[in-house]
């Protein structure tokens, strides 16, 4: 039995472009990509982390459990040279699980749908790139319409690398 993961990936610390890269070659051992976002360079949100990101959204199939996956892109965070020292501070690669089917699950090691999709412009512009009418099983609304209600101001263009 396949489930549809939906995940953002993104860091703004070392080869940010290698890093995202590495971290879509170990994702492809779990599963088969079934759709990718453009990669783009986002400014810094919540208020701790220095310097742009590069974040990417990507969905794909997968026959492992939220748990197994979770375990999984931690792994992949921690072989990339991840620290947790700073809640929402600067990092090599953080890995955040958004959707898991149309499964809500909210216990002590996952909340799915990720909790801050909404007030993320930087997480809704690429959703809207891949999954413009997917509907946030929560909120009821799709992502075209959360992006419309997003107060986030940040910059999020597309990335060009130079």
């Amino acid at each position: 039995m396949f489930s549809k993961v939906v995940i953002i990936l993104g860091g703004n610390k070392g080869d940010r472009e290698d890093l995202l890269e590495k971290a879509i070659l170990e994702l492809a051992k779990a599963g088969k990509f079934i759709g990718k976002s453009s990669i783009y360079e986002t400014e810094a949100w919540g208020g701790v982390a220095n310097g742009a990101f590069l974040n990417q959204v990507v969905q794909l199939e997968t026959n492992l459990n939220p748990e197994q996956f979770l375990e999984l892109i931690q792994k992949i965070e921690f072989n990339l040279g991840r620290k947790r020292d700073e809640h929402w501070g600067d990092r090599t690669m953080d890995i955040d699980i958004l959707y898991f089917d149309q499964r809500v699950i909210s216990n002590s090691l996952l909340q799915i749908p990720h909790p801050f999709i909404a007030q993320r412009r930087f997480v809704l512009v690429p959703l809207v790139e891949v999954l413009p009418k997917f509907m946030h099983p929560i909120l009821g609304k799709n992502h075209l319409k959360l992006l419309e209600e997003c107060k986030d101001e940040t910059k999020v263009l597309i990335y060009k690398p130079s």
